[in-house]
């Protein structure tokens, strides 16, 4: 077999296209991205999205993350260049990636334009549901060159939401759980109905008491919570320790019933492929509720 047709094979066989034509995919932000070959030198500005690019199987290709990106293990190892919040932009530059994969809200989004002021190429990423979780693996292991990877992965995703669906879907009759997810105490912060926990609360069978508002990630008042009346109280953490002031509120029905719960945060509020891992434990939870 003539020597050419062997190293396809061996490209093909390893994920990595050779680069026949240019790549291109839209961002969460319907931004259209173009690499003239897979990106070699990657940098990830956002925990979430150092978790999707692992699954993309776009690691090797890593070569800086941000604060916090912990998971997995060898993500520890790749250095640091700071966060949204607090960016070394002189380190980054120095690194010259040709993609850089960033958390597209709030700060990032700022972010995202001064790097493509630098000539940067720039992936905003913010996934809300499920599917832009699963199709964000699709669409970064396209741009590493690691599309058989990704692809089995995101199969992988979808075959275990199908499965988590399966099994905590609720009867039509059955009316759903209210719950009221705490993102911060002083001031009081939650979630609406755009934001992925939201998501997992309607596959859990529950639905968000303060769904409804227009911001994000709301402020609200101890009066609006007491009126809510949800069922269940939740936060992101390892204890409900910070849920401990509505015990006072003895008429809350969630307090009367005990109803206090925390998720691992990481696992709930990262949108990456271990949202389904924290999926499964809040529908515990929600299940746990319905249950008493």
């Amino acid at each position: 077999m003539p020597s050419k047709y062997i190293t396809l094979i061996s490209l093909l066989t390893a994920g990595v296209l050779p680069a026949f034509g240019a790549i291109s995919v839209k961002d969460d932000a319907q931004h259209t991205i173009t690499l003239n070959q897979p990106a070699q030198r990657i940098v990830s500005l956002a925990p979430h999205a150092t978790e999707l690019l692992f699954a993309a199987g776009a690691e090797k290709a890593i070569v800086a993350v941000s604060d916090f990106s912990n998971y997995p293990d060898a993500a520890k190892n790749i250095a640091s260049v700071g966060s949204v919040f607090a960016l070394d932009t002189e380190r980054l530059l120095a690194l010259k990636p040709d993609l850089v994969v960033i958390w597209g809200t709030g700060n990032g989004k700022a972010l995202a334009n001064k790097l493509r002021g630098q000539h940067l190429t720039v992936f905003e990423s913010e996934p809300r549901n499920y599917e832009t979780v699963a199709n964000s693996i699709e669409r970064l292991a396209l741009l590493a060159g690691t599309s058989n990877v990704g692809n089995a992965a995101a199969a992988a995703f979808r075959q275990r939401l199908e499965e988590l669906r399966k099994t905590y879907r609720q009867p039509d009759n059955v009316t759903p759980i209210t719950v009221f997810y705490q993102v911060w105490n002083k001031p009081l912060m939650t979630l609406n109905d755009e934001h992925m926990i939201s998501a997992s609360i309607r596959l859990c069978g529950g639905t968000n008491v303060f769904g409804r508002l227009k911001e994000l990630s709301p402020t609200i008042t101890t009066e609006a919570l007491l009126a809510s009346n949800p069922d269940v109280i939740m936060t992101g953490g390892d204890n409900t320790d910070s849920l401990n002031d509505w015990r006072q509120f003895k008429t809350l029905n969630a307090v009367k019933k005990n109803h206090l719960y925390a998720v691992p945060a990481d696992i709930l509020n990262r949108a990456g492929p271990r949202i389904l891992d924290g999926t499964e434990a809040l529908c515990k939870k929600i299940a746990l509720a319905r249950a008493k």
